[in-house]
């Protein structure tokens, strides 16, 4: 009798070594890193409102998590049950059970980038908008109307043409249109701080001058080293009351009216439009595209130089000049001798 108690005894303690070894295992399983997915990512979208039980279903459906009690352990050893958050999810490497759950509970979504280079309309930033899978470029067009976001600084302004900021922005999937247009507004209130506005200010100029000008800018070179220069030839020719005579003005004018095809001519030059700084003079009525930080800086800090003429010489570069006779005798270096000899080359 007293031997079969000990064989019992050290049953039951056997038995109870393996329980205790299992539910360590199940503890410790939440820490190991796992990866079921074939490819080399995986999305997972977690739809707002979605219990913690389906969040868990989906993740184990993705290969992201082993399984579902491996799921729940996680949950209930990092305290976190009640604070996984919606959003779309981007898995790429072996991750434990732990790890996914502090991912969603922090609501690290998966951001998805898209950028607007320097000097675009609105129009053109609704057609990059319409091919990344946002939303549709109407959609993109409307919000950038909403003129209301930038009335503070602009009350002049019908809509938001020159203050959508030129940058990547990250964004979640579900991002709208609305989002992406209150972010660039944002950012170009960022980059047109408080010291621009002073000196905006010093120079007795409006916000709306400033940008107008500095898209001008953004549009007539792309070189960093220019920008002052290109400034102070305007700058120089408002102070002498002279048309700008800005190529890029014409440009916008077309564009407005759906006329242009790519090429401008000398008629185009006479187009009936406030936009075009040849018959109208001063600065056309608001920003003809949206500059980026160092046009906007040029435009409130101009070389000091007292050219008014500049003339492309066709390497993304320009020369300048001082007086009509220099700047004519530019124009037939680097533009008639130019496409002279390219078309005598046969190019």
């Amino acid at each position: 009798m007293r031997k079969a108690l000990v064989v019992f005894g050290l049953l039951v303690l056997v038995a109870g070594g393996a329980l205790g070894y299992g539910a360590k295992r199940l503890y410790d399983r939440a820490d190991e890193p796992y990866r079921g997915y074939p490819g080399a990512e995986v999305f997972v979208d977690i739809p707002s409102g979605t219990s913690t039980r389906d969040i868990g279903q989906e993740l184990v459906a993705a290969g992201v998590v082993t399984d579902e009690r491996t799921f729940r352990i996680a949950l209930w050893r990092s305290g976190r049950d009640r604070g996984l958050q919606a959003g779309e999810y981007r898995f790429q490497e072996p991750v434990s059970a732990l790890a996914v759950v502090e991912t969603l509970a922090r609501g690290r979504v998966h951001l998805r980038p898209i950028t607007f280079p320097e000097g675009l309309t609105r129009l053109e930033m609704a057609v990059v908008f319409g091919s990344t899978g946002f939303g549709t470029a109407e959609a993109f067009l409307a919000a950038s109307e909403r003129a209301e976001l930038v009335e503070a600084l602009d009350p002049e302004a019908t809509d938001l043409e020159g203050y959508l900021f030129p940058e990547t922005y990250a964004l979640p999937r579900d991002a709208t249109a609305d989002d992406l247009v209150e972010a660039m507004v944002a950012q170009f209130e960022r980059v047109f701080d408080e010291g621009l506005r002073a000196q905006a200010a010093a120079r007795e100029l409006g916000v709306r001058e400033v940008v107008t000008l500095a898209s001008l800018i953004q549009k007539e070179t792309g070189l960093d080293a220019e920008r002052p220069i290109v400034s102070a030839v305007y700058n120089n020719r408002l102070g002498r009351r002279m048309p700008l005579q800005c190529d890029p003005t014409v440009i916008y004018a077309l564009q407005l009216d759906g006329l242009y095809e790519g090429n401008l001519t000398r008629d185009h030059l006479q187009y009936d439009s406030p936009y075009n700084t040849y018959r109208y003079p001063g600065l056309p009525p608001g920003p003809i595209a949206a500059p980026g930080a160092a046009d906007l800086q040029a435009a409130l800090q101009p070389a000091d130089v007292s050219h008014l003429y500049f003339v492309s010489r066709n390497d993304g570069s320009h020369v300048f000049a001082d007086t009509l006779r220099e700047h004519n005798r530019n124009v037939r270096e680097y533009q008639v001798e130019y496409f002279r000899r390219r078309r005598a080359a046969g190019r």
